[in-house]
């Protein structure tokens, strides 16, 4: 696991659209993973503003989102492919038949949750996987509790996750309380992992999943057992890490490839 301590936002913005358009370089026909919420906004500001300058070619990559609300359609306001739209896809010339969002409005979750998996399998496995934490130090939909061995599939979301997301909607009634996840199993498949993180609220939960033990209750933490992981933070994040200065040494004097 390398972690990465920059001075802002946008640098951690900017360090996370390096390492995407690095494996786009290298592999023009890449599958994606991607995250949802206010962490990667700046990432995907980065790679359009690369593709708007003629960086980055989007024509033969295949992505696949993490989760998706249940009982959302694709063009609500709150859904995650409307996000995912508005921030990314609209701007870039990636193929629409590319794009795999979880479907909100499946009725035979099961099926469709193993046809997800199956649709990932066939497109040769995910490259670069993009996560956020919780503040409880959950990844995708994974709530304290979740299986580290879990697959795509319909999952209970917590009172906390519930509220922490209720400044997106006009009532805490209207929230959805189910959404279709990635498993963590899924996730640790990715070939490689970028976790990002700002922000004071999400200290905790990052060194919780960075230095403590392996655990459900942190699904985060799981990242541990991944051999190829990338965890960008700002300042704010990463105010708790104990070894925060010896990241700090280990990236300033990584050997040269």
């Amino acid at each position: 696991m390398e972690v990465v301590i920059t001075p802002d936002y946008d640098a951690l913005s900017r360090k996370g659209a390096e390492l995407v358009a690095s494996l786009l370089d290298k592999k023009p026909n890449a599958v994606l993973g991607l995250a949802t919420g206010s962490t990667p906004i700046g990432l995907y500001k980065e790679l359009i503003r690369m593709h708007v300058e003629g960086r980055l070619d989007f024509a033969q990559v295949t992505t696949f989102n993490l989760d998706e609300y249940v009982g959302l359609p694709p063009d609500h306001s709150q859904s995650y492919s409307y996000f995912m739209w508005e921030h990314l896809f609209k701007d870039i010339n990636i193929p629409r038949h590319a794009i795999h969002v979880p479907s909100g409005t499946t009725t035979n979750h099961q099926s469709y949750c193993e046809w997800y998996e199956e649709e990932i399998r066939r497109a040769g496995g995910i490259d670069l996987q993009i996560l956020g934490i919780g503040g409880d130090g959950h990844i995708a939909f994974n709530e304290p509790g979740s299986s580290l061995g879990s697959r795509t599939r319909l999952k209970t979301l917590t009172e906390q996750t519930i509220e922490d997301n209720a400044r997106f909607f006009d009532n805490l009634s209207d929230v959805p309380r189910y959404a279709i996840t990635m498993g963590v199993g899924t996730i640790l498949e990715a070939k490689q992992c970028v976790m990002l993180a700002n922000g004071e609220k999400k200290a905790e939960p990052v060194a919780r999943a960075i230095e403590g033990s392996v655990t459900s209750m942190n699904t985060a933490s799981a990242l541990q057992l991944h051999a190829d992981v990338n965890v960008i933070l700002d300042e704010p994040a990463s105010s708790q890490l104990k070894l925060r200065q010896y990241y700090n040494w280990v990236y300033q004097n990584k050997p040269k490839k």
